[in-house]
Formats: C-alpha cells, structure tokens, sequence
C-alpha cells in the first residue's frame, strides 16, 4: 500500500530529487510520498491500480538504468492544460565514441493507457542534428514504440531499451548514414520498425530534397513561361487581325466578281448560256487548201484510231482475225489515198498540176 505522506513532506516534492546512490527504502519512500501527496502539489495520477503500476515501473526502470533520477514538476500541454507529473532524468550511454544522450521522460497523467513523454536536453556544445527520423529539434522524440504504444506490452524499462538501440544507429548529436539501419542484427519486429521508419524518413528528407530542387527550377522557369505566353497573345492578336484582313479582301474580290459578271451579261450575252451550234468553226480556215488539209488531217487520225481499236479488239478476241484483215485492208487502201492527197496538199506545185490532169 503507498503511504499517505504528509503535508509538509508534499510541500517539498516540487523541489525533491532522488539519486540512485540513495538507499533503496529512500527512493521507495519518495515514490510513495509522491503517488499519495493531496495537497496543492499533488500529482495528477487519479487512480489507485494506476498508481501502483507507476510505482512498479519506476522502480523497475532506476533498477536497468541507475543512473536516472525522480523528481516531479509542472507540466505544460500543448493544448496549454498544466499537470502535476513525475519526470525521471538520466543519461543514456549508448557508445564509447559517442557523447552520453540527457533524457527526461514524464509519466503522462493517463499512464500506462497513454505513453510517456520523451525529450533529449542538447549541450551547450552540442545540438540535434537537423532531419533526425526520431528527434525533433525541439527535443522531443517519437520512436515506433512510442507511436504503437499498448499496454500492457509496453512499459518504461522496454521503451529505454529501445531508445538506446535507435539512438545507437543513429545518435542524436552525431549525424550517422541512413545505412547504419540496414545492420544484420535487426531482428525483431520492433527492431525492424524502427529501421522501416529511420528509412523511410531518410527516404523522405530526400525526395524532399529532389522535389524542392524541382519547384524551385519550375519556379526559375515561371518568368520565361509568362514571356512566352506574351509571345504567343500577341502572334495570336496578329493572326486574328490577318484573318480578318484577308476576309475583308476576299469579300471585296466577290463583290468584284460580281459587278465583272454582270457587266459580261449586259455587254456579252453570246458568252454565256449559249454553245456554238459546230465545234469545227472554231477552227477556221484561211483558204479552200488550208480547209481541205485540215479535213484530211483529221481524217488520218481518225484512220489511226480506228486501226489501233482493230488491234485491241483482236487482242482481246472480240473481233475475228479474218473481220480484222479485211477492215485493216479497207482502212490502209483509203489511208494511203488520204496520205497521197496530202502530200499534194502540201506541195502547192503538185497540187496545182494534179488539179489540171484532173
């Protein structure tokens, strides 16, 4: 059972530390004194089993870890609510080339159901090194084991435990590679959730990084972007006022157009709705000789045509071979009379002297 204290002895916890070099009954009375204390300084430790089980883990706690001490103070939320707690201040040595880590830890007024509250205290030489995966720069510290704490697998002495092997691959006031999480001994699964986070928030400092190097190249690009945009506005203005020049040609030509031909109706009505009755006479020719060369010129290619129409035909068999002599016969007899009035066409002389045996 915890001794009900006094009131003067209550008075004084404030200011009271317990050193582990202290007889044993001495730091047992001090948690008693504590846990029971109703005065003004009371601490905020509510219920009897609560109590009992902070006693039983403190203990356990300066029996792993000798060198922390008890003590009880004023503490502030962040929410600005004050509680009356006990805190228990150490150091944690966790290897011989490191410096030793100071620790607090306060018992939160919901313990065990609510994890304690963890801060490294920084030297005067040294501070927390910048991006810590479990160390704010503030000083408070939130592991794996903090975050999935769970009563009752989870006590003061095992999250000691703990920060002193997170602390070990990665000290608070050393700055250590993110590869010291990958050691070969991690075995357990809270070894390894602590090596996933330390990983994963290294992982994040660096994408981080990359993507900060990212917005400030776009952020750089930004001003050429808006020039180019200006660029194009303005090419796009300039096309629009081409477009709109060259409708206004175009609409001028129609109307042009349109006074040309009407004035083509009015003026020259044989040119428009009304075909020549002969083709021919659009040649015309200047004599009786030129229109007679011109007939049998046209005759000699429409004897050509014919002729080279017999070839396809007998080709694709449409026409007997025998039907084909005797058109080819009677096609060459008049073209070779047609070539003969030709040349005598051509040869005004000849013509002249064939016209007077004639």
């Amino acid at each position: 059972m915890l001794d009900t204290g006094t009131s003067s002895s209550c008075d004084k916890l404030s200011s009271i530390s317990i050193s582990p070099l202290m007889p044993s009954s001495s730091l047992i009375e001090f948690i008693d004194t504590a846990l029971s204390c109703t005065s003004d300084f009371a601490l905020s430790y509510s219920d009897s089993k609560q109590k009992w089980l902070i006693r039983k883990h403190l203990l356990s706690l300066i029996q792993d870890y000798p060198t922390f001490t008890l003590s009880t103070d004023t503490f502030f939320h962040d929410d600005g609510t004050t509680v009356n707690l006990i805190q228990a201040t150490g150091h944690l040595h966790v290897a011989n080339h490191t410096p030793s880590i100071p620790l607090t830890i306060w018992i939160h007024e919901n313990y065990p159901l609510m994890p304690p509250m963890v801060y490294v205290l920084s030297y005067s030489t040294s501070s927390i090194h910048l991006d810590h995966p479990f160390v704010h720069s503030s000083g408070a510290t939130s592991s794996p084991y903090l975050q999935t704490w769970e009563f009752p697998r989870c006590n003061l002495t095992e999250l000691v435990h703990n920060l002193v092997r997170i602390f070990s691959r990665d000290h608070p006031f050393v700055c250590s590679p993110a590869a010291s999480f990958t050691h070969p001994s991690l075995t357990s699964k809270m070894e390894a959730l602590d090596r996933l986070s330390g990983m994963l928030h290294y992982d994040t400092i660096v994408l981080l990084a990359q993507t900060e190097d990212e917005m400030e190249d776009l952020y750089n690009l930004q001003p050429e972007m808006v020039k180019r945009n200006d660029i194009i506005a303005s090419m796009i203005v300039e096309l629009e006022h081409e477009r709109m020049n060259l409708t206004h040609k175009v609409k001028n030509l129609m109307n042009q157009a349109d006074v040309l031909v009407n004035w083509l109706r009015v003026n020259d009505a044989k040119s428009h709705g009304k075909k020549l009755e002969d083709d021919d006479i659009a040649f015309v020719a200047g004599d009786e000789d030129s229109r007679l060369l011109i007939e049998s010129l046209a005759t000699d290619s429409a004897i050509e045509d014919s002729m080279y129409a017999l070839d396809k035909a007998v080709e694709q068999g449409v026409v007997s071979f025998d039907a084909y002599l005797k058109q080819v016969r009677m096609l060459a007899r008049e073209q070779f009379f047609l070539r003969a009035k030709l040349v005598k066409l051509r040869d005004p002389l000849a013509f002249s002297i064939g016209l007077e045996r004639d």
